[in-house]
């Protein structure tokens, strides 16, 4: 009895099949994506809405198999097609971190001037020039809007107030900010009351979209002290990194092979 690698959906319950090898030498839940096309009546419905791969226990049963089978694959190729398919609409890609850039800063001096309530000196501290590198691939990137201003103002039969909250985007200092846009919305409620009469407040949001590069500057401390004759000198050296993300195409070939070599392994 063979144990294909099969494409399958929750139980109606919402849980694995049964039938679904989930050893540790096997594999099951990969690749999921939607069993529905947009615009149509569903041909799946939750929980089943979902495709997975995995392997199976065993072969389908030619006299019919349970609703939540889906299919199998007749060879490596048709896997590596089903892969490229799905990928291309889930737009898979491959995410690597590399250290671009690297920099330390040394401080050094004795005890005691460290220690000190007001400082007036004794410490030196030198930095090297910074150690930059690129990565393979293009520099990922991230889309994302965030509100940046807000302005609430409330009129009164006895006078106006206005509040204005600022919250100005932030982001990594090595990071690159490109495609700002902001768009505004006005929502305006208004109240009466018997001994104040009506209150109308006006709320103006700002909400700015925008996109940055993917990187992130991480820093850490080693402290070393030494000691001769009785005076301790004291070295602290901050080592600052930035990382940066880079997209670069998915390699279905390769997945294919992967799960293709699991299944040949499952079977041996």
């Amino acid at each position: 009895m063979a144990q294909p690698i099969v494409k399958y959906t929750l139980n109606k319950k919402g849980q694995i099949p049964e039938w679904i090898d989930t050893s540790d030498a096997s594999f099951a839940g990969l690749h999921r994506i939607s069993g529905n096309k947009t615009g149509y009546i569903p041909k799946y419905e939750s929980p089943q809405d979902t495709i997975y791969l995995g392997i199976a226990s065993g072969d389908p049963d030619p006299d019919g198999t349970p609703d939540d089978y889906v299919g199998t694959f007749a060879n490596k190729t048709a896997l590596q097609t089903y892969l490229t398919e799905t990928g291309s609409t889930l737009k898979y890609k491959t995410v690597t971190g590399t250290v671009t850039g690297i920099q330390t800063a040394t401080t050094t001096g004795l005890s005691t001037a460290w220690n000190q309530e007001n400082y007036s000196g004794g410490l030196s501290t030198s930095t090297t020039t910074k150690h930059t590198a690129s990565g393979v691939g293009t520099v990922a990137t991230i889309s994302t809007s965030a509100v940046t201003k807000v302005v609430v103002k409330t009129d009164t039969p006895t006078g106006s107030t206005s509040a204005t909250t600022d919250t100005p985007i932030v982001i990594d200092a090595a990071s690159t900010l490109s495609g700002v846009s902001t768009s505004v919305g006005i929502v305006t409620t208004s109240s009466t009351d018997e001994f104040t009469g009506v209150t109308t407040t006006t709320t103006t949001t700002d909400t700015t979209s925008y996109t940055y590069t993917d990187v992130v500057t991480s820093s850490s401390t080693s402290t070393s002290e030494t000691t001769t004759d009785g005076v301790t000198t004291r070295t602290d050296t901050v080592t600052t990194t930035e990382t940066t993300n880079y997209d670069t195409s998915y390699d279905y070939a390769a997945e294919a092979t992967r799960l293709w070599d699991i299944y040949t392994a499952v079977n041996s």
